[in-house]
């Protein structure tokens, strides 16, 4: 992917998750310092919200109900999320567009299942008058706004975890399972991580699993395990908690006692538990809340004509589209030891989800209460 990212850099640390989320410039301060263009510009607006999959729990438990109740907000209860899941399938994500135009939302936030084939949808989209915020993976066509992760930053974050983990061993053996290759973001996490572990690790096997699915993590975990020999796998590069779920999986059936370390990413519920167990080193905690909230608020200035120039911090070019507005949240590499201040503070999960009677042993022994 040709992307050019111009922003300062941002350091990944814990502090970070305490910037507020209402310092995120509103849609509606936005309008009062930028000049508008033709648009509409009441309250009653439809934005439509297009998100992937349902199989990974943010979507569903978190970027919807965050981003319907910011649109509420910012349009005195007289605005309307249409909203749509593609299941994974970038054909039914297309076709969800085209029922998006005929019903005249005034913006769309899409989060593509395939960037590179949302792209004709998206020129669609602007062909009708319809601004498209392209949501947490940068879609190819004339975007108008974008808000992601600094996903290099998730991938260094990674790697840095997982060198901590491996202090003391002379060029470790790895297995990377990075995600799948029609994810843009999938990249970054591999060259953040890369650029960390390049010349420290030995590159064991490497993966790009298709569809981002924990089966498939699993399989290509019994062939790495196969070819390596499962005694011989010092630690796992997991580019997120689902597919270290399928990793964990396959090296417990294969006899593995005494897991090597494995990072992750995105708190899943089951990610978090498998860290408090030992049987996941790390992942990285994204706020959701922020880049849902950033999301409502550039869709919903579009929608009235207005310019961005109060809520986007930098700007990121794609294929087709030069200077796209854009803000990039920081992330956080949580591990056993910042659990309670940062999930737990932040209301992603409460310690009774965490701490089941399976976990209930784990939790006490690092205080998770």
């Amino acid at each position: 992917m040709n992307t050019r990212i111009r922003r300062a850099a941002v350091a990944v640390a814990a502090t970070t998750m305490a910037v507020s989320l209402a310092a995120c410039g509103s849609a509606k301060e936005s309008g009062d310092k930028a000049e508008s263009k033709p648009g509409k510009k009441g309250d009653d607006l439809k934005i439509g919200l297009l998100l992937p999959e349902n199989g990974t729990a943010r979507y569903e438990k978190f970027d919807k109900p965050i981003i319907e109740k910011k649109v509420g907000e910012l349009t005195g209860g007289k605005g309307e999320v249409v909203y749509a899941n593609a299941k994974q399938d970038a054909t039914t994500q297309a076709q969800q567009v085209e029922t998006m135009i005929t019903n005249k939302v005034d913006a769309l936030i899409i989060d593509a299942v395939d960037s590179k084939a949302i792209e004709n949808s998206v020129k669609k989209a602007k062909d009708a008058g319809i601004p498209v915020v392209a949501f947490d993976r940068l879609a190819e066509g004339p975007i108008d706004a974008y808000t992601s992760f600094d996903n290099e930053e998730v991938g260094r974050a990674q790697g840095t975890a997982l060198l901590e983990a491996l202090e003391g061993k002379d060029k470790p053996t790895v297995v990377m399972m990075h995600g799948s290759i029609t994810d843009p973001n999938a990249a970054l996490f591999k060259k953040g991580a890369k650029s960390v572990l390049d010349g420290k690790v030995t590159y064991g096997k490497e993966y790009d699993t298709k569809e981002w699915k924990a089966e498939n993590a699993n399989a290509n975990m019994e062939g790495a395990i196969t070819a390596l020999g499962k005694d011989k796998i010092d630690g796992v590069y997991s580019a997120n908690d689902g597919l270290a779920g399928g990793i964990i999986q396959a090296l417990k059936s294969a006899g593995v006692s005494k897991l090597p370390p494995i990072t992750g990413q995105d708190a899943e519920l089951a990610g978090v538990q498998h860290i408090v167990a030992g049987e996941q080193f790390m992942s990285v905690y994204k706020s959701y809340p922020q880049e849902g909230i950033v999301a409502a608020e550039m869709a919903v200035a579009l929608a009235k004509g207005e310019k961005l120039d109060s809520i986007a911090t930098s700007e990121v070019d794609n294929a087709s589209q030069k200077g796209v507005p854009t803000v990039l949240v920081p992330v956080v590499s949580l591990t056993k030891d910042n659990i309670n201040e940062t999930i737990i503070k932040d209301g992603i999960w409460k310690v009774e989800e965490i701490c089941t009677a399976k976990y209930k042993a784990a939790c006490d022994a690092i205080g998770l209460k």
